[in-house]
């Protein structure tokens, strides 16, 4: 499979206040070459309008969810949904599914968090069902565990892994086997102040070492109680999270292609999340993509 460069974002995309600015930025991700933008679902209802925006907006770039909750967008209209992306805009979107966490279902009463492998394999078999099924290669999973890798070896186009860094990489391709996709996200600072990098890595890493999918996931990787505890040990960031100069930083994301990553999808963190970092998605498509 052909190596891709893609981006990965989140609040900045969903946020009614940034739409136009969020439209404008992903035709300059489409000018610089990247190849997909892969988006949050968030935590509301349904399917966002965000992405129909996006692919409206763009005209090669590909669009994926990255990811949809399975608690947050019933089956059924889920599929009704990706069938219309596809009728409009034929073969950019990929749906990015996922079992989403405990602490987050839970406190939004949408389910209760129970046995969320038996879940994603209900609702796999939903899409299949609807009267507009998601056909397995236009759909992917974001997986972490092993049982979850090698069902979407099995029942999707593949894996969206989140918050890993490259062993885990090289196991899940030793799960999923060659031919699925293995499209990684990968969180960069581009800071070359250790102090300041640190802070803005370490803000980020706090609240998803708290979510116990992603802690016992870096646990299974041999990751110590130290390591996790807080906004995680300066060990686990510089795994996670390339930081640096763009030559470092590069290096790291390179680290995934290395382990087997088909695609990585790459989350620029800055000390503002509410603007978009263009000049850095620059400096990193003449690296990445010449």
């Amino acid at each position: 499979m052909t190596r891709q460069v893609s981006v990965w974002g989140g609040g900045f995309w969903l946020s009614r206040k940034h739409r136009e600015a969020a439209l404008d930025a992903a035709r300059e991700l489409e000018e610089l070459g990247y190849a997909r933008l892969w988006t949050s679902g968030g935590f509301r209802e349904g399917i966002p309008e965000m992405y129909a925006e996006l692919l409206s907006a763009t005209t090669t770039l590909g669009v994926a969810s990255g990811i949809v909750s399975i608690w947050h967008a019933e089956p059924t209209v889920a599929a009704q949904s990706v069938a219309e992306l596809e009728r409009d805009h034929p073969g950019r979107f990929l749906f990015g599914v996922g079992t989403s966490h405990a602490p987050i279902v839970d406190a939004q009463h949408a389910a209760t968090y129970t046995k969320p492998y038996s879940q994603m394999v209900r609702y796999l078999d939903a899409l299949d069902g609807a009267a507009d099924p998601v056909p397995a290669d236009r759909r992917v999973l974001a997986a972490l565990g092993p049982r979850m890798l090698a069902l979407s070896a099995a029942r999707a186009a593949g894996a969206h892994p989140y918050f890993t860094p490259p062993e885990h990489t090289a196991l899940a391709r030793q799960i999923l086997g060659a031919a699925p996709l293995l499209a990684p996200e990968v969180a960069v600072v581009l800071e070359e102040n250790e102090t300041t990098a640190r802070g803005i890595a370490r803000e980020y890493m706090r609240g998803y070492l708290s979510l116990p999918n992603y802690s016992n996931n870096l646990r299974r990787l041999g990751y110590t109680e130290e390591d996790v505890a807080g906004g995680g040990s300066d060990r686990l960031m510089d795994a996670l999270i390339p930081w640096g100069g763009l030559d470092k930083v590069v290096s790291g994301i390179d680290a995934h292609y290395q382990a087997g990553a088909d695609e990585v999808a790459v989350q620029v963190l800055t000390a503002n999340a509410d603007q978009f970092p263009a000049a850095e998605y620059r400096d990193l498509a003449a690296a990445l993509l010449t």
